[in-house]
């Protein structure tokens, strides 16, 4: 019995010796997967790993991340070096950039900032920034941006089909000739689970305690208890999709005077998520394309117009199988009253042969949008005056006590605004 018991641990013993070795070459290749998957899903950060050296219990490894800045079309390259030490059930990176985390001559972080990531063999991963604090100015413009230490984290599981993501800072400012920017206690989590294609569920809270705006020659601003929830669920056995995001500031001070609540939400409502998905990716290729080196060659074009057609199809599909979109909720709330409002658009499910006559997207549309304006707001703000005036005068809004009211619906491609009907072009 005891010589059996000595053949069991020595199994045990020479498993877990072997392990790292396993755990290396396991984590070799999720990440040479994942660098894979990234840079196939958008085009805006590119990973190569230009050497992976991998030893028994732990491995080096050299790469370039390269940034595309669609406004200028201009790309930069950014060097970096990783130390993975291997364990028994995971890995452990720790990044660092070839030039350092500063450019030469400039000194702006207090502490080094660690980038790691910790990775298990059934599949997870956390990546998390650990960021001092920093302190960077730029003497030709004049403008400097300090922050405090803070962390972003992201864990990843279910090989890859379910996220979790934390940021907090506690600090922010930007100051600058023209405006100075002060935002505290920014925290943002996230949880989200992979549907299908590009479609996630789940849910995202981000909040701020404060943003205070200052610029020379007018008064400050500061927005205090800046909060914004989404959620986004799947019914039907996952065919549906209901996505829901609110946006809500406690109040806005201004000139001595402190107003609010205020509140916007949009939502969308009883999407075919196989439409959905389809439109999703079609458009992040037709982007892609216009991105591309050879966008202005004739095969892509042609690559182009395809997209087009995929987008054009997903959109007549995603309308045939009924949707809602729009913003149910609006609240701003001023010192001379609220001005509230909401606006839907929905179309109806049809059926096989509907579908067959369908001919253009709008010829079903319904929708309904109310808007009321307090009229002392129009009547006391010159600026505001001048940009309402032409929609009085044409009598989209119209005096409803002491209030301004528009109250509009939309059928047949015909949009009725206070009585008002105004045809829409045959534009979808």
């Amino acid at each position: 019995m005891k010589a059996k018991w000595i053949i069991i641990s020595a199994g045990v013993l020479v498993i877990a010796g072997a392990m790292p070795w396993v755990t290396g070459y396991v984590t070799e290749q999720q990440w040479q997967k994942v660098t894979r998957e990234l840079n196939q899903s958008q085009q805006f950060v590119q990973m190569q790993t230009a050497d992976y050296r991998r030893g028994f219990f732990s491995a080096e490894l050299d790469g370039t991340v390269t940034v595309f800045n669609p406004e200028d079309g201009e790309t930069y390259p950014i060097e970096y070096r990783a130390s993975v030490t291997h364990g028994i059930t995971g890995s452990y990176m720790d990044f660092e950039p070839v030039e350092g985390w500063s450019p030469e001559g400039a000194d702006w972080f207090q502490e080094r900032p660690r980038l790691t990531l910790e990775s298990r063999l059934w599949g997870t991963a956390a990546l998390e920034l650990e960021a001092p604090a920093i302190a960077i100015n730029n003497p030709e413009s004049g403008e400097s941006l300090r922050t405090s230490g803070g962390v972003a984290r992201i864990e990843i599981s279910d090989s890859g089909s379910q996220a979790d993501a934390l940021a907090v800072w506690p600090q922010l400012s930007l100051t600058g000739p023209d405006m100075n920017i002060r935002i505290n206690d920014f925290r943002i989590e996230q949880s989200m689970a992979h549907l299908d294609g590009d479609v996630w569920t789940g849910t995202m809270e981000a909040s701020v305690a404060s943003v205070a705006l200052a610029s020379p020659g007018a008064p400050p601003v500061t927005l205090e208890d800046l909060l914004a929830r989404s959620n986004t669920e799947a019914s039907d056995d996952g065919q549906r999709l209901d996505s829901r995001l609110s946006v809500e500031a406690g109040q806005i001070q201004f000139e001595d005077q402190a107003y609010g609540p205020h509140k916007l939400a949009f939502a969308l409502e009883d999407l075919d998520v196989a439409s959905w998905s389809l439109l999703t990716t079609s458009m992040t290729e037709l982007q892609g394309m216009a991105l591309a080196p050879d966008a202005g060659s004739r095969e892509s074009f042609e690559r182009q117009m395809a997209a087009m057609g995929q987008v054009n199809t997903a959109m007549r599909s995603l309308a045939a199988a009924g949707f809602s979109i729009g913003f149910p909720e609006m609240t701003l709330d001023t010192p001379e009253g609220a001005v509230t409002g909401n606006l839907v658009i929905s179309h109806p499910e049809l059926s096989e042969d509907q579908k067959a006559d369908m001919l253009m997207v709008m010829q079903q549309l319904t929708g309904e949008m109310n808007v009321s304006v307090p009229a002392v707001l129009v009547e006391d703000y010159p600026v505001l005056r001048m940009q309402l005036a032409p929609l009085v005068k044409q009598g989209m809004l119209v005096p409803e006590g002491d209030r301004l009211v528009l109250a509009a619906k939309l059928n047949d491609m015909v949009v009725d605004v206070n009585g008002r009907e105004i045809p829409l072009p045959p534009l979808l």
